[in-house]
């Protein structure tokens, strides 16, 4: 594992095998509610691919999937402002949406990524997120399909990272600044 000069991992607070349990019962879920459909998964890089790859595996629907990149952190901290860094090429007038999410805190980039979509008309937009940090959000999002509920910490793993490291942990640990002894 890289270590990062003045971080460290402290605790493992959802273990590979909670995840592979929970991607799995969010699969049941949005394969049944949308067995007549053919959704789109817009999912937000880099830290949605893992839950997303681990998704779609599990779905017993046909789907889709799109991508796209915002800005809104630097280092563990949140910029309070999103930058769109890469859009969705296809057409998604008429068609059923889900953002897949790899965390909801703020609410200012699902709340950014849900208007830009609603803006090309879609048949409808869900979301999809795997963790749900519990704070006081900015903008209340509503998420239809939730994973997990956490403590405000700055976690990383399965995806989530800190300055582009830590994503290939198969858990979720939560990150700290070292402190000087």
């Amino acid at each position: 594992m890289v270590n990062i000069t003045g971080y460290k991992i402290t605790d493992v607070l959802i273990s590979a095998s909670q995840i592979n349990e929970k991607v799995s019962q969010l699969a049941r879920e949005i394969s049944k509610d949308y067995e007549n459909t053919t959704p789109i998964f817009v999912t937000i890089l880099k830290g949605g691919v893992i839950f997303l790859a681990d998704l779609i595996r599990k779905l017993t629907i046909p789907h889709t999937i799109e991508f796209m990149a915002v800005e809104s952190y630097q280092g563990i901290k949140s910029k309070g402002t999103i930058r769109l860094l890469y859009d969705i090429k296809n057409e998604i007038k008429g068609k059923d949406i889900i953002i897949l999410e790899d965390i909801l805190d703020t609410g200012l980039t699902l709340d950014y990524l849900y208007k830009h979509l609603l803006y090309r008309e879609p048949k409808s937009i869900k979301i999809c997120s795997l963790l749900i940090k519990d704070v006081e959000r900015e903008i209340d999002v509503h998420v239809d399909y939730s994973g997990f509920f956490i403590p405000n910490h700055f976690v990383v793993g399965y995806g989530l990272d800190f300055n582009g490291y830590y994503r290939n942990l198969p858990h979720i640990a939560i990150l700290k600044p070292e402190e000087n002894e």
